[in-house]
């Protein structure tokens, strides 16, 4: 059915047939050695095809299980809490409404003036601020830029570093937004597996020696799982990412503001391209969508061009509301009390479930995570029987599902946590 001698040839073959029906959203695409013998043609040609198709969105990348035709309409999982449901939500991964800051507070302290064309990207007050916060996270010299939040810082350092199609190391199970994000750039992910103490290096090192170009790792609060790297771990994979000193890094540090988990350096003083976003979206709220981006100079200049002065820069009014309440003594106290809630709540729901013969590791960060040997759906769906919503953990897997339920603590009550963890115990039972 497809045919062609040149790449340009299957390319144009393939959309051709997804545009008459002939392929259908899912169907897996013929084996790149398979393909290539029956058109009699280099395993190259074909696989450039391929890589076309997926930069183009019109096939999806599945790693070893082959390429797919993409659905161009099929759903995609998002963050975020069901309004309407009549269950107690803890699928959501949003931050305590009760601990965010109440920013109406700091409006009065907002710089009047208007900030027109060709003024400065960044605040001076915030830039100041952030300079001296990202010290202890900075491999040497670094350059401070200011986007909407930490996919946005992500998705453009890729793009400015990276072409469509290119291999990027990332943790598996992953971010959802880091998942969209690739997918819809035209980036190939190269799942690497976490455990209690981070990003596992031997998978990793096979990652890079595959030709993984860019490498995203979160040191503290894993979404979905609540890990944070050790001290050994994030020393082993220093010296790893040190062998590959072209590798672009990026440290994506959103809970740092409310990690009770120690920073542990990963960026070798090798690695030419690195950069370190610190997120506010958990401290001050997902609408707040702002992060602070530490960079070595290079990569600053190229992430610059994408932040333009005017057109493209993140709102000064959002700059100077984030530093006057950054900067408010008042509110750095209340950080730390907001610190020891949400490590208070690891602790708490681990306990419950322990005292259920349960045993689960106590993270870091919104979500508290049970791994599962079997799909997750089951258990979900008897949770919600007994009033309850949690995030189905496969969703969040790469190349295969993660097995598992995420359950978010941030509004979880005390009272509540002994009866969630009974009603788990049962379900599991059944």
């Amino acid at each position: 059915m497809i045919d062609g001698k040149t790449a340009n040839e299957i390319f144009d073959s393939v959309r051709q047939h997804i545009s008459t029906g002939l392929l259908s959203p899912g169907e897996t695409l013929p084996p790149v050695r398979e393909l290539a013998a029956a058109l009699n043609v280099n395993r190259n040609t074909v696989a450039a095809a391929y890589k076309r198709l997926v930069t183009s969105g019109l096939a999806l990348s599945q790693g070893r299980n082959g390429t797919a035709v993409k659905s161009m309409d099929s759903p995609i999982a998002l963050e975020g809490s069901n309004p309407d449901t009549p269950l107690t939500d803890l699928s959501g991964g949003n931050p305590a409404p009760a601990r965010l800051p109440d920013l109406s507070r700091y409006f009065a302290q907002i710089n009047k003036n208007p900030r027109l064309y060709g003024d400065t990207a960044v605040s001076p007050g915030l830039k100041a601020w952030a300079t001296d916060w990202m010290q202890d996270a900075l491999p040497g010299t670094g350059e401070i830029d200011i986007t909407s939040g930490a996919i946005d810082a992500i998705e453009r350092l890729l793009c400015a570093h990276l072409l469509p199609g290119d291999s990027v190391a990332v943790e598996d199970p992953c971010f959802l937004s880091s998942i969209n994000m690739l997918r819809y750039a035209g980036f190939t992910a190269s799942p690497v597996n976490v455990d209690t103490e981070g990003m596992q290096p031997e998978m990793l090192e096979r990652a890079l020696e595959n030709g993984a170009r860019a490498v995203i790792l979160t040191p503290r609060a894993h979404n979905p799982t609540g890990c944070s790297l050790s001290a050994a771990r994030a020393a082993s994979l220093q010296a790893l990412l040190a062998k590959y000193p072209q590798t672009l890094v990026i440290i994506d540090d959103h809970f740092a503001l409310l990690s009770a988990s120690r920073w542990h350096p990963v960026i070798s003083a090798q690695t030419k391209h690195w950069a370190v976003i610190r997120s506010m979206s958990k401290t001050l709220g997902p609408d707040l969508r702002l992060a602070i981006v530490a960079s070595d100079p290079a990569t600053s200049a190229k992430l610059r061009l994408r932040l333009n002065s005017g057109s493209q820069w993140v709102s000064h009014l959002l700059q100077d509301l984030v530093c006057a309440c950054l900067s408010d003594d008042e509110y750095q106290r209340s950080l730390a009390q907001t610190q020891q809630f949400y490590a208070a709540q690891q602790q708490k729901l681990a306990h419950a479930l322990r005292l259920q013969g349960i045993e689960v590791h106590a993270g870091d960060g919104l979500n508290l995570w049970l791994p599962l040997e079997k799909h997750s759906q089951p258990l979900a769906f008897a949770l919600a029987k007994s009033g309850w919503l949690v995030r189905e953990g496969e969703v969040f897997g790469l190349n295969t599902p993660s097995h598992g339920l995420r359950i978010t603590l941030s509004t979880l009550e005390d009272s509540d946590m002994t009866k969630l963890a009974a009603d788990i115990h049962q379900a599991l039972q059944r």
